[in-house]
């Protein structure tokens, strides 16, 4: 397991300080901000630490208010709005500096059959094994890339990235706001369903917000861009597991307002619907006179 992988899973593993309260902290890797994903995925366990073990978490919704800070510990406080027989609703707020810099409701549900069908996974994808390696990447094409794109891909990461297509990477081609990405722990994850929602949700905020740039070829590492989620869904459809490569679908309907919306699924290798996404994204243009 790779050492990225062991600090994900310690970050996820939250103090409990009190009653419905909760401390996580983040990696010191050197970023100016706390990524999106790691406050998801902490304040998906604190409200799950206060919900019955046999409920699992069917969707999430959250918004972003201001932009972590990893230097300090982050207190999640939740709100146990409700426990029905069948569901249960919490709410969790992320605080820091005495502010709040995110909020998250999720619900939960007891296991229940009913009707199935799903969206069928894309057709003709390459499969990862096809793909080039990230350290193949890292050794044909990052020394010509932009100094944070290099940055971005040669740290130590959790979560090993194979993207279908790199032209959005190392060019300014525009292109149809739509990407596929492989992607897999680079350890194992528990076999605890919680766990993995967690893990999975640290995930669903890769990648997601950068295809509302693809029709304009751009990258959220322009400097005249303020790039910044500012909210984001999940409806968690089926359990995962981890010891195989998903793939991230995603697409953009539109980008307007300064704001970019993107529509996201997760499929497992054999085409199974695991979880949807949608969230939107501040995108600002600055002037560089």
């Amino acid at each position: 397991m790779s050492d990225a992988m062991n600090e994900l899973l310690s970050i996820l593993d939250l103090e409990t300080l009190e009653h419905n309260l909760f401390r996580g902290r983040s990696p010191q890797s050197g970023w100016q901000r706390v990524f999106g994903g790691q406050v998801i995925g902490q304040a998906l366990v604190a409200a799950q630490r206060t919900v019955d073990p046999l409920r699992h978490v069917h969707s999430l919704h959250g918004y972003f208010m201001r932009a972590g800070d990893p230097a300090v510990p982050i207190i999640y406080e939740v709100d146990r709005i409700r426990d029905g027989s069948s569901f249960t609703t919490r709410r969790v707020v992320a605080i820091q500096h005495g502010h709040a810099i995110f909020s998250l409701e999720a619900s939960f549900q007891i296991e229940e059959a009913g009707l199935e069908h799903q969206k069928p996974k894309p057709l003709d994808v390459t499969e990862p094994e096809q793909l080039i390696s990230d350290r193949d990447l890292k050794e044909q094409y990052l020394q010509n890339a932009p100094g944070a794109i290099r940055k971005y891909w040669e740290q130590d990461r959790p979560i090993e990235m194979k993207p279908l297509s790199l032209s959005h990477y190392f060019s300014r081609e525009k292109l149809p706001p739509e990407q596929n990405v492989w992607i897999k722990t680079t350890g194992p994850v528990p076999d605890d369903r919680a766990v993995q929602a967690a893990v999975l949700a640290y995930i669903s905020d890769m990648t997601l917000l950068d295809t509302s740039l693809y029709a304009h070829g751009r990258s959220i590492f322009d400097r005249d861009l303020q790039v910044a989620s500012l909210d984001h869904a999940m409806w968690f459809h089926r359990p995962c597991g981890f010891d195989d490569w998903l793939l991230y679908t995603a697409d953009s309907p539109s980008t307007s307002g300064a704001r970019g919306f993107n529509r996201g699924a997760i499929y497992s290798r054999n085409g199974q619907l695991i979880a949807s996404t949608a969230q939107e994204g501040l995108i600002r243009v600055h002037s560089q006179a």
